[in-house]
This record gives structure tokens, C-alpha cells and sequence, in this order.
């Protein structure tokens, strides 16, 4: 397996350019945001990445996570590399500093994220679902639970999880059946979960599980369900840890991929139940879970531009060393001369960068939900996160299976074998498109809850932005940049005329709309993917005229943006047939006939 690389100067190219150093300067709390600042932060992570998490992912995904007398046991070397992940702070840097976390910029903390999903993608899980929980404790916990909880999951002395699928209840949250009984000033649970990320570990002292689970005299469906958080350990008065709770993994799941990160079935309340204390109030549970939910989509979308990242690279560095065949212009050396493996590898690039560039965007949205100084701005930016964040994690998860596709085509036969380190990227990356919401889930949300819901007034601000921001290049010098411009154009035209069909069509034909929203998430990523490629093209024009420019850097930045929109950006045009027609035979093939 080829060594991680942190792309830390990418990272940092978008977030100057697409989010923009001085729009998070501008936010309160966030005034220390600066390249130097950038940098540095990106600098740290990155040996962290390269040096202690990326030699554990091969070792991973050989010796899976294990189940011994009702522990979970991760493979070697993952114990101290989390102590070394936990040291660094790393869990509380977008945390505010009066909450005991570093108070440092959200897309730098995307960023941050994303080297160690791309270094480590079955490690990352674990944190990732740590600051779902600290996100949800932060928004609903009471007092007490945050005094008790809040800094030992930022320390990462504990870890989180999130408890909600059941054997008979996956994405139908409606059909919980997990009970939570009221006794003795708490709540003691019944029940069983799957597929429960990182249920139990033994890099952490303890383990804090939000658990979505139903009082007895709750009403029927998602408006009877209730949050509650139950500890592997319980927590004394002064904060040490008690005995064991009434739950344990019973087993665990074996994958596809993701290997070393341990997905368990989750038993509550074999014996007398397992203590637990509600989160928020009773019957509101799925509104708090939200919470952890909606962080933990925009993560997943990262894992999609981070697994891209590593294929990339790893195909990359294939094709500068294998020697094979002879060009069609007589030349001889690495394939990377031929002109098929290079259209492979630029769409790997193109695609990773702007799913990049567009989950960055999203962050910048959600800081600024928070830290913008007006509730006008404020509102106007969580209406952005809540736009972006289907797009960003059913598209960039998307991309990543992708991506880690065309790695190992570039691979060729060696790509099949296991050795090359190829198919691991594409094994873990295939859970992605399916876990937090499947991309269908997320399409229907799109359509149904981020568009027609307001009207698609939402997007329609989206598309405007974009439609200012080609007025301001439309004088700039260069054929790259006006041919950027004009692709640019011609598909936020066709995502201007889909989102105006959905929301005629969603008037009357509900089951069209539905048959149309995964090509309109595809639609609308793909336009927005082409949005920030644009804002970087742009940047390295500018970038250009200045003396002393790296020159290559910025060429490439401009050439991967021409290449996005000759290439990739056209397949807009193709996606209003699927998304207008495509629902007549949908609807018409019977269901005896499949």
C-alpha cells in the first residue's frame, strides 16, 4: 500500500478560496482564523495522519476488531495510536473554548477530519461518532449530563455512539421497539440494537451510548420516541467510574470492508436493565438525535472525499512506476502516458477536489449558523446546511466508491489483488453510500424536505450565487477561465429548470418526484461541484498575475477546474431526461415483473 500523503496544500487552497480566510475571520469566536493558523493546525495533523493512523489501516483490515468475554478488542497498535489521537486535542477542536474544546473554524476542522478518515478510515469512525455525541450533548444535554460527560469525550478518556437501528427497524425509525422503563429517578432500557459503530472498544476507559428507545406510555410512531444516554460504565458522584452497566456487545458484524472498526449488535437490559437518563424531553428523542445525525452526514460525506483522496493517490503513484505498453503517439515508459489512464486519473483528482471544495462550503455554512452576527445571517446559513447536507454526503460517497473504482481499474489485474492495498479502498468505501441515511434517503430529503418544503426558495438562492459569481469572471483574461464560465453556465441552467420541474411536479405527482431525486442530488452536486471548482479556477488566475507565483501548482489547479467542466460538468444535460420521464416506467413496470 502506497504511504498516505497529507494533501494539506489542497486543503488549504480551498479553504482560502472557496470558504474564504476573511468570512471566518468575521464570525465571532473565529477571529484567529488565519493562514498561519491554517497551516499549522494542518501541519500537526498531518504526521499525525502519515506517521501513526496510515500504517494501521492495512494492519486493520487483516486483523479485524474481535469480540473476547463480552469485550471488543482492536487490532494492535490501535489502542496507543488513539491515546496519541486523543492527546493531541484533536476531539475538541471546533468545540467552543467555554465548553472546554479549541473553538477553532468548523471547515478546519473538515479538513483536519478528512486526512485522518483518508489515513485511517475504520479509526475515524470512533471520533466521528464521539463528536456526533458531544454535538448532541452540547444541543440537548441537560446541565449535569454536560458536566459529567462533555469533557471526557473531548479529552477522549470516553468515546460516543449513536444507538438506533434495529433488527426490525433500519431507516423506519417509527418501528423502535427498544423500551425504556421510568425507576428510581432514571430510566432503565430493553432492548436490542445493530449495527452499532464502534459499540465497544478498549482504546477508551468508557463508552457513552445515545440510545433511541420508547417509555411505555409513548405515543405510537417517531413522535413516541425518546432519547437516553446509557454509559458502559456508570459514572460515580466525583466522576470516577462504577460498575458495568446492563449492556454488552453480544457480537460483531463481518464486512465487506471497514474491518478493523468493530459494528456491533448492542444488547440493553438483560438482567435488570441498563441505567440511563434522558436526553432532552421524553417523546422529542428523534428531534435530538438529529443533532448527532445531521454532523455525522456531513462527516460521512468527508469519509467520501477522504477514501477518493487515498485512491487517488495510491493510483497515482502506480501509474508513475508500471511499465506497460507503448502510446498511441510511439512513446514508451509508465502508463501514465496513455491518454485513458490519464482521463482516469484527472476525473479522480477533479471529482475529489470538488467534493473537497463543496463539503468545505457546507462547514463554512454551519459556522457561520452559529457564529454569524445577526439571527437574520444565521438563519439564512443553517437554510445552506440544511440544503448542502444531503448533497454532500449522497454525492461525495458517491464519488468516493467512484474514485476508489477507478483506482483499481488503473491497477489492472494487480488492482483485483489484495496486496496493492487497491481494494481496500474500494471495500471500505462501499458502506458509505448506504450508512447515516442511504443516498436514496438522502435524494427524498433533498427533494421533499429541502426543496419543496420552502418552495425552493433554498436553492433558488444557491443558484443566484452562482449566477453572481459568473458575472464577476466573465471579464477575466484566458480561454480556461471563459470556457470554465460557459460550462458553469449552461448546467446551473439545467439545475435552474429541474428544481423549477420539482417543484411543479411536486404540486400534484409525489411518486414522480420521488423517482426523480436521486439524478436531481446527482444534479445538484454536480453543479455545485462545479461552483467551487470555478471559485478555485478563478483564484489561481489571480494567483498567476502575481510575481512570484507557483506556477505549476496554480496551473494544475486551473486545468483540473477545465477538466472538471469538459468532462464531468456535461453529464448535467443527460440527467433531465432521468429526472422529468424516468417515472412513468418506473411507475408502470408491475412488481411481479422484476
Amino acid at each position: 500500500m502506497v504511504p498516505f500523503a497529507p494533501p494539506a496544500r489542497d486543503m488549504s487552497f480551498a479553504l482560502q478560496t472557496v470558504v474564504g480566510l476573511d468570512r471566518l475571520a468575521a464570525l465571532e469566536g473565529r477571529e484567529t482564523a488565519s493562514e498561519e493558523l491554517i497551516g499549522a493546525v494542518l501541519d500537526e495533523a498531518g504526521k499525525l495522519c502519515a506517521d501513526v493512523l496510515a500504517p494501521l489501516n492495512d494492519v486493520g483490515d487483516r486483523e479485524p476488531s474481535r469480540l473476547e468475554n463480552g469485550t471488543v478488542r482492536t487490532p494492535r497498535g490501535f489502542r496507543d495510536a488513539y491515546k496519541t489521537y486523543a492527546a493531541g486535542g484533536w476531539n475538541g477542536l471546533p468545540v467552543e473554548q467555554a465548553f472546554g474544546g479549541q473553538g477553532l473554524p468548523w471547515p478546519l476542522h473538515a479538513a483536519v477530519m478528512e486526512m485522518v478518515q483518508a489515513s485511517n478510515l475504520s479509526f475515524g469512525l470512533c471520533p466521528m461518532l464521539t463528536q456526533g455525541a458531544i454535538e448532541a450533548l452540547l444541543a440537548h444535554g441537560s446541565d449535569a449530563q454536560r458536566a459529567i460527560y462533555l469533557d471526557k469525550l473531548l479529552s477522549g478518556e470516553w468515546t460516543g455512539t449513536m444507538n438506533l437501528t434495529e433488527p426490525q427497524a433500519g431507516s423506519d425509525l417509527a418501528q423502535v421497539r427498544t423500551r425504556a422503563e421510568r425507576k428510581d429517578g432514571h430510566y432503565r432500557l430493553f432492548g436490542q440494537k445493530i449495527f452499532i459503530t464502534w459499540g465497544d472498544n478498549d482504546v477508551a476507559d468508557n463508552v457513552v451510548h445515545l440510545v433511541l428507545a420508547r417509555t411505555p406510555d409513548a405515543p405510537p410512531g417517531v413522535k413516541g420516541i425518546s432519547l437516553f444516554l446509557a454509559p458502559k460504565f456508570l459514572v460515580k458522584p466525583d466522576g470516577s467510574l462504577g460498575e458495568r452497566n446492563d449492556l454488552r456487545p453480544v457480537s460483531l458484524e463481518h464486512k465487506l470492508g471497514i474491518h478493523a472498526s468493530p459494528t456491533c449488535v448492542m444488547s440493553f437490559g438483560d438482567n435488570d436493565g441498563a441505567i440511563a437518563y434522558l436526553v432532552g424531553e421524553e417523546n422529542r428523542g428523534l428531534e435530538c438525535m438529529f443533532t448527532m445525525m445531521n454532523n455525522a452526514r456531513l462527516a460521512v460525506g468527508l469519509q467520501g472525499v477522504a477514501i477518493a483522496e487515498r485512491a487517488y493517490q495510491q493510483a497515482r503513484d502506480y501509474a508513475r512506476t508500471r511499465v506497460q505498453g507503448r502510446a498511441v503517439d510511439g512513446k514508451t515508459g509508465t502508463i501514465i502516458i496513455h491518454p485513458d489512464v490519464r482521463r482516469m486519473l484527472l476525473t479522480m483528482r477533479a471529482l475529489t477536489e470538488a467534493s473537497r471544495a463543496l463539503a468545505y462550503l457546507a462547514y463554512l455554512a454551519l459556522d457561520e449558523a452559529k457564529h454569524a452576527p445577526t439571527a437574520e445571517a444565521r438563519k439564512a446559513a443553517q437554510a445552506r446546511v440544511d440544503l448542502l447536507t444531503p448533497v454532500v454526503k449522497g454525492w461525495s460517497t458517491d464519488i468516493g466508491n467512484e474514485v476508489a473504482s477507478l483506482g483499481v481499474q488503473i491497477h489492472g489485474g494487480m488492482g483485483f489483488i489484495e496486496e496493492t492495498g487497491a481494494a481496500q479502498h474500494f471495500r471500505d468505501a462501499r458502506i458509505l453510500p448506504i450508512y447515516e441515511g442511504t443516498n436514496g434517503i438522502q435524494a427524498n430529503d433533498l427533494a421533499f424536505r429541502k426543496v419543496l418544503r420552502d418552495g425552493g426558495e433554498s436553492a433558488r438562492i444557491f443558484i443566484d450565487e452562482i449566477r453572481i459569481f459568473l458575472k464577476q469572471i466573465a471579464d477575466l483574461p484566458g480561454d480556461d477561465i471563459a470556457g470554465i464560465g460557459y460550462g458553469l453556465a449552461a448546467a446551473v441552467g439545467v439545475l435552474e429548470k429541474a428544481t423549477e420541474w420539482l417543484l411543479e411536479t411536486g404540486k400534484s405527482d409525489q411518486y414522480a418526484v420521488a423517482s426523480a431525486s436521486v439524478p436531481y442530488l446527482e444534479l445538484f452536486g454536480l453543479v455545485g461541484g462545479g461552483y467551487v471548482m470555478a471559485k478555485m479556477a478563478r483564484a489561481a488566475v489571480d494567483g498567476l498575475s502575481q510575481r512570484g507565483a507557483d506556477t505549476a501548482f496554480l496551473e494544475s489547479k486551473l486545468l483540473t477546474a477545465r477538466f472538471y467542466v469538459e468532462a464531468i460538468l456535461p453529464k448535467t444535460e443527460g440527467l433531465m431526461q432521468p429526472i422529468t420521464a424516468a417515472h412513468r416506467s418506473i411507475r408502470a413496470f408491475a412488481d411481479e415483473s422484476f
